[in-house]
């Protein structure tokens, strides 16, 4: 037995924020930007939308692609930096908004490759039989953290959300395999440097840009 997604998903904000516009916001150009990392737009959620919010348009794409209803799904995984709140998880929120009443819900955060933690767990869980139906979603509101000063980062970062079903499959066609990693040691190359325990949220934190 393996794991295929059967279903996918994906939601994003109305707002569109494009090179053109950084111009205005910082010292830069379309063609820096373009250059080094190809982004020409990205969007930009608004001030009432969050994380979870998109998590869930994007899970209900893909559960009616799959042809899943909500109490099918019995493992729900968000991988996000940008929850909506430290706790509960934004899976929870996601899992009451879908009323998925059987799912176990958690979140992982791994930033960038979060999702691809999530598909492998997904793939996992499913060979072993310990489920059936899963949900991965990957979910970001970065705009509300990115420091819109920083010509350097600002341009990288945009929101929306991105969600899979994944089931069991017989047949050749599936994931075939998965291979994660990790490297602590160039933690600081990129990193959020307050609002955890080390630089508690303050007013000393956001005067230093630590937020």
């Amino acid at each position: 037995m393996n794991a295929k997604i059967t279903g996918t998903g994906f939601a994003v904000p109305q707002r569109v924020l494009t090179n053109a516009d950084l111009e205005k916001m910082v010292d830069t150009s379309d063609e820096w930007i373009t250059a080094r990392t190809g982004i020409k737009e990205r969007f930009i959620a608004d001030e009432e939308e969050y994380t979870s919010i998109f998590a869930t348009a994007a899970a209900e794409n893909a559960m009616a692609m799959a042809g899943v209803g909500p109490e099918e799904i019995d493992l729900l995984i968000v991988a996000t930096v940008t929850p909506d709140f430290p706790f509960p998880s934004t899976a929870c929120l996601v899992q009451n908004n879908l009323k998925a009443v059987n799912a176990v819900a958690f979140d992982i955060s791994a930033a960038c490759s979060g999702f691809i933690y999530g598909l492998s767990l997904a793939d996992k869980y499913i060979k072993t039989g310990a489920a059936r139906k899963v949900l991965v979603i990957g979910a970001e509101v970065l705009s509300k953290i990115v420091d819109w000063t920083d010509r350097n980062t600002c341009c990288l970062f945009g929101d929306g959300a991105g969600a899979v079903v994944v089931e069991p499959g017989t047949d050749k066609r599936g994931i075939l395999s998965t291979h994660i990693h990790s490297d602590g040691r160039h933690w600081e190359l990129l990193y959020q440097p307050g609002v955890g325990s080390r630089n508690p949220a303050s007013q000393k934190t956001l005067d230093e840009k630590h937020a």
